[in-house]
């Protein structure tokens, strides 16, 4: 049974799990008519995306089309949630790439598409080096995802003016969601320590195309008033970064369970987040050059072992960084949920959008 003779249930749950089936028989057509050199790189995809996964962005966008009016049911809606399996592309785009330049191993319990295919050139004993090899080919998967994205929204079977209305946001959300990945990139190289710089990173590289966008895109597929986008886009911007600033809380001590990833990952990589970057200026505004420097550290990637990590964890909730972002969140949070309130949406959509809110920034989803 599909997502589209399942809208209704869209309704009732807030989370639309007919989206995975949806999801299974876009991505068969798709590599059915694949040239005869895409199956692999294809399959990878197609695992990648079937593997799991939030379905946050389309449940969004799913959500900015009914606050613009658009029905549960009906040949608008069953090409809108046909649009809505692009998203999940374009995120399939960008986990891969992601764990290519964060050298992530795994992702949603299972290696890296970079890795298992740089583990399959070791088995064989292939020409070259097997490192290149699986990460020139998560490449192509990531470029294969996005253009495949393309496809999907294309090929939906939109009416043309709402097609014309979805390239505002479509092309916003890609260049927002590449600018953003190279920000972070950024931070990196220039050892940047600021609060303001982390937030303008979480700003574009996960609030725009995770929630912002996504809601744009809905809206503007329903032809929605110009008053009614901008308050969406408000929402999405504040529960975005939210949700960014809850996924550094969960980089340090989130369950492996819960992220498909090792606890710590962050610490290991490090990432330049809004948590350490508030976590240095208390450290230096307490006049702890200790802990400042454990913090440096682990930023430098030096010898950051599993006892490291514990540690830090320790000091984080010392100096009053978590609380202090976990402040952050409700406060952005609340300010999301009045932005809704101001434009007197349906019940359904303003409970819905409450739902969603809670879910994204507490990760119960």
């Amino acid at each position: 049974m599909t997502l589209i003779s399942r809208a209704p249930r869209v309704e009732a749950s807030v989370l639309d799990d007919g989206l995975v089936p949806r999801l299974h028989q876009e991505l068969e057509e798709f590599l059915a008519h694949a040239p005869d050199t895409a199956p692999e790189v294809g399959g990878a995809l197609a695992d990648l995306v079937l593997a799991g996964g939030k379905r946050v962005r389309p449940t969004f966008a799913w959500w900015g089309w009914r606050a613009a009016g658009g029905p549960v049911e009906g040949p608008a809606a069953d090409a809108t949630v046909r649009a809505l399996v692009a998203l999940e592309l374009l995120q399939g785009c960008a986990l891969v790439h992601d764990d290519v330049m964060d050298r992530s191993a795994t992702r949603r319990g299972r290696p890296t598409v970079h890795t298992a295919f740089a583990a399959r050139h070791h088995r064989g004993r292939w020409a070259g080096d097997s490192r290149h090899y699986g990460d020139s080919v998560a490449v192509l998967v990531g470029d294969l995802a996005l253009a495949w994205a393309d496809d999907a929204l294309a090929g939906a079977g939109l009416d043309p003016a709402a097609l014309a209305r979805a390239r505002e946001p479509w092309r916003a959300m890609r260049t927002e969601m590449i600018a953003g990945q190279h920000l972070d990139l950024l931070a990196g190289a220039r050892r940047e320590e600021s609060l303001e710089k982390a937030l303008r990173v979480a700003r574009l590289k996960t609030a725009a195309y995770t929630v912002e966008r996504p809601l744009h895109l809905g809206a503007a597929l329903a032809d929605a008033r110009p008053e009614l986008v901008d308050a969406l886009r408000s929402y999405g911007r504040d529960v975005g970064v939210a949700f960014q600033l809850r996924d550094d809380l969960l980089g340090v001590f989130g369950d492996t369970e819960v992220t498909g990833k090792p606890v710590g990952d962050d610490l290991r990589e490090g990432k330049r987040t809004a948590l350490m970057a508030l976590a240095l200026g208390l450290a230096r505004t307490a006049h702890r050059p200790h802990a400042a420097r454990l913090l440096r550290d682990c930023l430098e990637g030096h010898g950051v072992s599993d006892r490291t990590v514990t540690e830090v964890g320790e000091l984080l909730r010392d100096l009053g960084a978590v609380d202090a972002v976990e402040e952050r969140i409700g406060s952005l949070v609340e300010q999301a949920l009045r932005t809704v309130d101001l434009v007197e949406p349906a019940e359904p959509v303003r409970l819905a959008l409450g739902a969603l809110a809670a879910k994204a920034t507490e990760r119960r989803w």
